[in-house]
């Protein structure tokens, strides 16, 4: 992993923490004021902003985690594709529901039936346009080029793998993490910090740079937007999944730094700043010009509805 970080900008990431402290520090004394009212002291500790995002933390990773942990311990390799991921998918959802039911005590408009066909097709058509405008730029550019082909079959494992993580990812940081901070401090601040965590939980990953960060974060954005245009996560998931499966499954290119084998075999070449490099397209300026472009058209629907 290679992270070139000069003095200036280890000043830019110690202002970002400063401020994510402070406003860590509001949801404290708004949500205090908020829920002190009428409340016993547990009754105020559950309905608390941060104990909430815990909570359902919880209520979606633990089920996900197990049955993974599980299925690998039990099953052969050979035995535990695809099906495995799509379990995971459905539970993750299921546990989202039941925490929304049983916790927050209302209705799961986040996953509502009505529209969301149309909704998550509508995302799978952004990511893919998206991503292929990237493509066919790097391309034009001799940063990118097809050099072989594989078996169909190769799309089956990265489909329930790409499925599970916008689900999982859509529902941690945009259902649980901006949706609740959002309702406490306002959307600004919601914006910043599910932005943030989100790019920070790709941080870890091969071949990050200061643009692929720049990238991540934009991307964190762009999913944000999706889901403040309709309020429901159908939107997010799906442009989040064409993206990852188009880079992971058809291309088979490196994704937010992870190595991928796919149906078509794409080759990045060239400066790392146009191609990605190890970590991918995420990495490209290219990418960052073409997500900025959308994440500003969501944000322009969402303002104009909400």
């Amino acid at each position: 992993m290679r992270v070139i970080v000069s003095n200036r900008e280890y000043e830019v990431i110690f202002q970002i923490t400063f401020l994510i402290k402070s406003i860590i520090i509001k949801i404290m004394k708004t949500s205090n004021n908020q829920y002190s009212q009428g409340l016993s002291r547990s009754a105020r500790l559950f309905a608390h902003p941060i104990s909430r995002i815990f909570i359902a933390t919880l209520f979606v990773a633990l089920p996900v985690a197990l049955t993974l942990i599980l299925v690998q311990q039990a099953l052969d390799k050979s035995m535990r594709q695809v099906w495995p991921q799509m379990v995971c998918a459905v539970l993750c959802i299921a546990a989202y529901v039941m925490y929304v039911n049983k916790v927050e005590k209302r209705e799961v408009v986040e996953f509502s039936r009505v529209g969301a066909a149309n909704e998550f097709g509508f995302g799978v058509v952004i990511g893919s346009v998206a991503i292929l405008v990237v493509l066919c730029t790097l391309m034009a550019t001799d940063a990118f080029q097809i050099v072989s082909t594989n078996q169909w079959i190769t799309l089956a494992s990265p489909f329930s793998e790409m499925l599970l993580v916008a689900f999982f990812e859509e529902i941690l940081f945009r259902g649980i993490i901006f949706r609740i901070v959002e309702k406490s401090i306002g959307t600004l601040s919601a914006l910043l910090i599910s932005v943030v965590l989100f790019t920070l939980a790709h941080f870890p990953n091969a071949g990050i740079t200061l643009l692929s960060i720049a990238v991540t974060a934009v991307a964190g954005l762009l999913f944000c937007a999706a889901y403040m245009v309709t309020r429901r996560l159908w939107l997010a998931v799906g442009i989040h999944f064409a993206w990852n499966f188009m880079s992971v499954a058809v291309f088979s290119l490196p994704t937010y730094g992870h190595p991928a084998k796919g149906f078509l075999q794409g080759k990045l070449s060239g400066p790392e700043w146009l191609s990605g490099g190890a970590y991918g397209i995420e990495g490209s300026l290219v990418t960052l010009v073409v997500l900025t472009i959308v994440t500003l058209w969501l944000l322009r629907i969402a303002k104009r509805r909400n």
